[in-house]
């Protein structure tokens, strides 16, 4: 079955059809500095969910793909116009980090929300050796120095939610939470996160430094976090839960296909099992099932995808990313899909009769997974 066209010929409305209808609502929308800091166009759907004491929108903005690793970057301005559209949409949480581009992100973050810098939050990460010789360094003198650059790149004084990136096995967590733990006394962090951090870490941590947030990838198909006690550990704790890869790193758009081509060059996706073309084939039927649902609630796939998440506890708060302002207005839409508990059934019975197929990164992403017991 070629699964471009059973997608393209579904009676619900596809994606194609959603952008239609936004394309001339997003190109309204004012992107110079000052116009944007003086608008006033928040879209009143748009509620706020509490990352521990963070209180941020219940969608974010995931900014990374618009500067690197899925596919070439994207035009400057264009990313910029995408930002500040979502902060005129009602976002206030934008998700970056210095290893995106590297440092490339950050800086068009600082330029995009520059003028409107008081209204935002902002979340970026340290963890990652950026130097020739790579690895992962949360030593405290390495975070230290990656939040200045950081400070400067975002044209900030301050940092809102601080994430370890990845858990560095060659420093004690303990280290790490002080460390930060002294740039929330002298103000240039405000909350403290963990990135793909296991149950027993985040526990550690939480002990020295209340931890704020928990990102780690989680989708309709992607559910480690259930059974890992990642997320309990987080409920009891009072710890928000960020989704990365929201949409299952794009494939839950029903826009990447067995026929898609992904440059290896530029798209990171090119090297993980669950993107090899006999994965993406056996892995449609998610994308079904949240097509099936989707015409009977006129939704798009995107748009069941992330109402899914949202419904699953009051503290997760997704961070779908694009470049395209069409899709982000799409994604924005999800918000007014509310998911009764007969819903969530439906799509969980569903979901339970399909197995995904691949892993969810390559062997080199996955060994610097924290996964202690």
């Amino acid at each position: 079955m070629n699964m471009q066209t059973s997608f393209s010929n579904a009676n619900g409305p596809t994606r194609r059809d959603f952008l239609a209808k936004v394309t001339v609502a997003g190109a309204s929308l004012a992107v110079g500095p000052v116009a944007f800091a003086a608008a006033s166009t928040q879209d009143s759907n748009m509620r706020t969910r509490q990352l521990g004491t963070l209180k941020v929108s219940e969608l974010g903005a995931g900014c990374m793909s618009i500067s690197a690793n899925y596919g070439p970057p994207a035009d400057r301005q264009q990313g910029i116009q995408v930002i500040r559209t979502a902060v005129q949409r009602g976002v206030t949480f934008f998700d970056t980090a210095e290893v995106y581009g590297p440092y490339t992100n950050e800086d068009l973050v600082g330029e995009a929300l520059a003028p409107v810098r008081n209204k935002v939050s902002i979340a970026t990460k340290f963890g990652f050796n950026l130097e020739p010789s790579g690895g992962l360094n949360s030593r405290p003198e390495h975070i230290r120095k990656v939040v200045e650059a950081s400070l400067k790149r975002l044209r900030t004084d301050r940092i809102e939610l601080l994430y370890q990136h990845r858990v560095d096995p060659a420093v004690p967590i303990e280290d790490v939470a002080g460390a930060v733990k002294d740039l929330v006394k002298q103000g240039k962090v405000l909350h403290f996160g963990l990135s793909e951090a296991s149950a027993k870490t985040i526990r550690r941590a939480h002990a020295v430094l209340p931890v704020a947030a928990v990102q780690t990838e989680y989708s309709f198909m992607e559910r480690d976090v259930e059974r890992n006690g990642v997320l309990a550990v987080c409920e009891e704790l009072g710890i928000g839960f960020v989704p990365w890869g929201p949409m299952g790193m794009g494939y839950l758009t029903g826009k990447v296909t067995a026929n898609t081509t992904l440059d290896p060059a530029t798209d990171f996706r090119t090297g993980f099992d669950r993107f090899s073309p006999e994965n993406l084939r056996a892995n449609w039927a998610f994308v079904q099932v949240l097509q099936q649902f989707g015409q009977k609630r006129g939704a798009t796939v995107s748009q069941v995808a992330l109402a899914w998440l949202l419904a699953q506890k009051p503290w997760i708060v997704p961070i779908p990313g694009t470049r395209s302002l069409d899709h982000f207005n799409e994604n924005l839409a999800a918000v007014r899909l509310q998911l009764t508990p007969a819903d969530l059934r439906e799509l969980n019975a569903a979901a339970a009769a399909i197995t995904v197929r691949g892993g969810r990164m390559n062997e080199m992403q996955m060994k610097i997974v924290d996964a202690s017991a």
